[in-house]
């Protein structure tokens, strides 16, 4: 798969909100930055990986990375060896994600601006493995993104999603202490009411035709600075799916 010019949808996404596709395309140049404003995507970017890679070994797999952001998540897997392509409504994001993989020259993952929908349409049943990580909070409606994740892996695959619970300990650490107490993401990145509850995404999960197979929790020390996964679900958190051979 080489990595050539970004494409994009020639119809917009109707399951997007421009609100959140320019705060994060804003940031785009600070992607890359493992000391910057993301940094946190960095630091637990070995952990989502190594979750994923319990699972399903990479190597030579076709993996969609949706909402892929600056390409961090889909380097990190294309560097194992899956063709993989990322996905992400922010244009600016892309073009920094295409550049850092042309200079580490990584050349199994390309990048396409086009929503989940439309690219679940297009390729139905295509990949292995989709990894849909911290967007199903940032969407207008994030069970529309579940069932494009779901329409998207072949059957017998895996479908990986991360995103936050809602509940007041998640908003006390996930808004109040990360983004304004320790800086640890950028202030207004999260908003409470678009936080979903485990119980409601495996819900969404099992009407798209998937099984829900494990959670997994992540956590912050701030004494430390150690992140860490483990069975405690509260904040946040990821699930591994699997559609049905």
């Amino acid at each position: 798969m080489e990595n050539t010019d970004i494409t994009s949808s020639a119809a917009p996404a109707a399951n997007v909100d421009q609100a959140e596709i320019s705060k994060f395309g804003d940031l785009a140049h600070q992607w890359w930055d493992r000391d910057g404003v993301l940094r946190t995507l960095h630091a637990i970017n070995p952990l989502r990986l190594g979750w994923v890679q319990e699972f399903q070994r990479l190597k030579d797999l076709r993996v969609l990375d949706v909402g892929c952001g600056g390409g961090i998540l889909s380097e990190s897997m294309a560097q194992v060896g899956a063709q993989v392509t990322g996905i992400d409504l922010a244009e600016e994001s892309l073009r920094v994600a295409q550049l850092h993989a042309l200079e580490e020259g990584v050349n199994n993952v390309s990048y396409r601006q086009i929503s989940a929908e439309d690219l679940a349409r297009e390729q139905p049943g295509q990949f292995d493995v989709v990894t849909c990580m911290e967007l199903l909070e940032h969407v207008p409606d994030p069970g529309s993104v579940v069932r494009a994740c779901a329409e998207a892996v072949k059957p017998g695959g895996w479908v990986f999603f991360s995103t936050i619970h809602r509940n007041p300990k998640a908003f006390l650490l996930a808004i109040v202490a990360a983004e304004y107490l320790l800086n640890l993401v950028p202030r207004g990145t999260h908003e409470y009411a678009r936080m979903i509850q485990p119980s409601e995404l495996m819900r969404e999960c099992r009407l798209a035709g998937l099984v829900p197979a494990a959670t997994r929790g992540l956590h912050y020390n701030p004494l430390t600075q150690r992140y860490w996964l483990s069975d405690n679900i509260d904040v946040n958190y990821m699930l591994a799916c699997r559609k049905p051979a």
